[in-house]
């Protein structure tokens, strides 16, 4: 029974999506195209700027996030011990795709 439990697990392994890994580019612009689907933060003189993603719905669409005090909309950005990024408040989407998510600890929570 432990072998069959074992396997189990092992095949749930293969198709559980990885965290999201977060990625600072120095300046107060993101990359044109997002190369993994880790979460990118401009960060300029030690101030975070904006993140961006790839929409986590498989759409394709490029979402970004401004993380200024001084801005609205904006998201809070926290970062845990094991550098897995999380975002407060959830990502919302009115148009195309309208994907609603929450970014915790590396991994897409569906709203």
């Amino acid at each position: 029974m432990k072998l069959f439990q074992k396997l189990i697990s092992w095949v749930r392994g293969l198709f559980a999506e990885r965290p999201r890994g977060v990625e600072f580019i120095e300046g107060d612009e993101l990359p044109v195209h997002f190369a993994t689907r880790n979460l990118y933060v401009a960060r300029e003189d030690g101030e975070l700027w904006s993140a961006g993603l790839n929409c986590p719905c498989g759409c394709g669409r490029r979402l970004e996030v401004m993380l200024l005090d001084e801005v609205k909309p904006r998201w809070d950005l926290s970062i845990d011990n094991s550098g897995l990024p999380s975002l407060h408040p959830s990502v919302w989407i009115a148009d195309g795709c309208r994907s609603h998510f929450w970014l915790r600890h590396g991994e897409i929570h569906w709203c």
